[in-house]
């Protein structure tokens, strides 16, 4: 038999999940056709068959994960093993996820708990990390073990996070770790806009009028050198919410395109997102971030800064309220705002500048 194994799919990724098999035992194929979709944390892709013959054997069933230089197939015929060189092209499928590095392993330095409590946590497969201590001092107890495992037992077996969510505690457990995070937020208010105004189509304008105003906040932050690099272009990264979880296109050069090509531009790659089609390059290298959270619920947010970029602006939900107008209560809409802000890189001046410029935009009538 000929071993096709699992190819190396490009920039350091070691593992990819079987998502679907095109081909099944028996099958005869030829070369460059697709046979299997896998996913890693970047995309799902179609690998295609290194060369023609018949299928003896699928190592694995949808849902598993193959790792790099694993036997993928067996063909019919042969004595050479193949090394898990693709021949043909790998075309990116239905669903790509965004670029994120390894996540660090829990710290668990800090808990405090006795040689034997250590030892039950350890027979019991407990995570004293999720353990809430009641001894003194925040000593976990026997009696805390204990009851997490009955909560863990009542509550199903653990869910591994795969794809987008894997890629995204990821992420998040990065940011964490390593930005210096500070939000201001403010009201912008928008009475005055014409009917129908698009929100999304405003707050980009917004957002590109902060930036020339106050170019600090689009910058990648270098912690290794522990500098920043301002950035020309504006290549506005966009929160979308999916199914998987969260993913962020990018919007490029949004300071130089026209106000209709931006929403037709926008209103395709949200689409794009949300049915996989947007490919990894449009996930990648944004130099600032817009969340406009407030269309699903919420007025104000501290959104989670990804390196290396060093600000994301938050969009709440549009609430009427009362405000004095030339002394005399009126009845506006207003727009509530968020910036959160890498204080590494950013000061909280140049934050309330930010915030300040896109308001001003916000609030004129067009």
């Amino acid at each position: 038999m000929r071993i096709f194994k699992l190819p190396d799919l490009g920039e350091g990724l070691q593992e990819a999940e079987i998502v679907k098999w095109h081909i099944a035992a028996g099958d005869e194929v030829k070369l460059d056709q697709p046979v299997v979709s896998v996913e890693t944390a970047k995309a799902i892709v179609d690998i295609p068959a290194p060369y023609e013959g018949r299928i003896v054997r699928l190592y694995g069933g949808e849902g598993d994960v193959a790792r790099v230089g694993q036997p993928l197939i067996a063909f019919e015929g042969g004595a050479d093993e193949d090394t898990g060189t693709v021949v043909g092209r790998v075309e990116v499928g239905q669903k790509v996820l965004a670029e994120a590095p390894a996540s660090a392993p829990p710290l668990a330095h800090g808990i405090k708990a006795t040689p034997a409590v250590r030892a039950l946590a350890r027979r019991m497969n407990i995570d004293l990390a999720m353990v809430t201590p009641t001894g003194a001092d925040g000593l976990v107890t026997t009696t805390d073990v204990q009851r997490a495992a009955r909560i863990l037992a009542a509550s199903g077996p653990q869910e591994l996070l795969r794809g987008v969510r894997k890629v995204m505690a990821q992420s998040m457990t990065l940011a964490h770790a390593e930005v210096a995070s500070a939000t201001i937020m403010d009201d912008a208010d928008i009475d005055a806009w014409r009917e129908g105004e698009s929100i999304m189509a405003r707050l980009i304008r917004a957002v590109v009028a902060a930036c020339r105003a106050e170019p600090s906040l689009n910058a990648w932050y270098d912690s290794q050198a522990v500098g920043r690099r301002l950035l020309g272009n504006i290549d506005l990264g966009i929160a979308v919410d999916t199914p998987d979880g969260l993913l962020v296109p990018v919007l490029r050069n949004v300071e130089k395109r026209a106000p209709e090509d931006l929403k037709a531009a926008l209103a395709a790659l949200i689409q794009n997102t949300r049915e996989r089609k947007v490919p990894p390059e449009d996930l990648r290298a944004n130099t600032i971030t817009l969340s406009n959270f407030g269309s699903i619920a919420g007025r104000y947010a501290s959104p989670i800064v990804l390196p290396p970029t060093v600000a994301i602006v938050g969009a709440g939900r549009v609430l009427k309220e009362v405000v004095a107008v030339d002394d005399k209560p009126a009845v506006h809409r207003m727009l509530p705002l968020s910036v959160t802000f890498d204080h590494r890189a950013v000061t909280g001046g140049e934050a309330g500048r930010f915030l300040g410029a896109m308001m001003a935009d916000l609030q004129q009538p067009e």
